[in-house]
């Protein structure tokens, strides 16, 4: 194997040695979502006149399981290595950034899509949603886990500890990720917080792919497709950036 492709390699035994944690928590948190909120609101709450409630909420679970464990994959190897010295061994090999950044990011995808996977399959016991357009699906859940795991990437590089880690997580990662509307459709909402979740680049990845699964969204989604990936390009220059110059890992 090339450098990239080892060290990608190591990244994926890395959480898949510790799967009980990495994978099947999250599958079981989303279940328990799912059981709580389609139990409440399945008779009261209809979506687009036609979609029950629960499965609508599977295809936001899902994406949100793919997002946040991309995100938390990433950035949890960066900081650990970083407080437990053994990132030196990886900054002793003639290793690109461009190596870096393939293989941090892509490991980070492939948890995310594990994840959202064992999600999806769990939940077809609850509701069974349509494949109106499964490229879009695709689309939606690759570019989001890679947007996610870039910001992981450089949120790991930023933080020196874990209580930072934890802040950039907790206050940025998670809300923006709850009020993207994972749970419910932002037409719903009075017109200023329509406004307002148009501006979180999250409610695109999430309104996208569950276009993929019912043909209909909150938004375009080519416009969805549009952001999401301006977005990605522009952490992923920032990324490169910071993995290029050595930011807080050389010097």
């Amino acid at each position: 194997m090339t450098g990239w492709q080892t060290l990608f390699y190591k990244e994926v035994l890395r959480f898949w040695k510790v799967s009980f944690q990495t994978v099947a928590a999250p599958v079981l948190t989303a279940v328990l979502y799912l059981l709580i909120f389609g139990h409440v609101l399945e008779d009261h709450v209809k979506v687009y006149d036609r979609i029950s409630y629960t499965a609508f909420l599977v295809p936001g679970l899902v994406m949100m399981s793919v997002l946040q464990n991309a995100f938390a994959n990433s950035s949890s190897s960066i900081i650990q290595s970083k407080i437990m010295g053994s990132l030196v061994f990886v900054l002793l090999t003639p290793l690109s950034h461009w190596a870096w950044f393939c293989a941090y990011v892509g490991s980070s995808i492939v948890r995310g899509l594990v994840v959202g996977l064992g999600v999806f399959i769990v939940t077809l016991a609850f509701a069974r949603p349509e494949f109106a357009a499964p490229l879009w699906i695709l689309a939606f859940a690759l570019l989001g886990a890679a947007l996610l795991a870039t910001l992981g990437l450089i949120a790991g590089l930023w933080a020196d500890k874990f209580d930072q880690m934890a802040a950039f997580q907790n206050f940025i990662i998670v809300p923006m990720t709850f009020l993207s509307g994972v749970f419910y459709s932002i037409q719903s909402l009075p017109a200023f917080w329509q406004a307002v979740s148009h501006l979180n680049p999250f409610f695109y990845m999430i309104d996208g792919f569950r276009y993929g699964f019912f043909g209909q969204s909150d938004t375009s989604p080519w416009l969805s497709l549009g952001i999401v990936g301006i977005a990605w390009l522009a952490v992923s220059a920032l990324a490169v950036h910071l993995l290029r110059t050595g930011y807080k890992i050389r010097h």
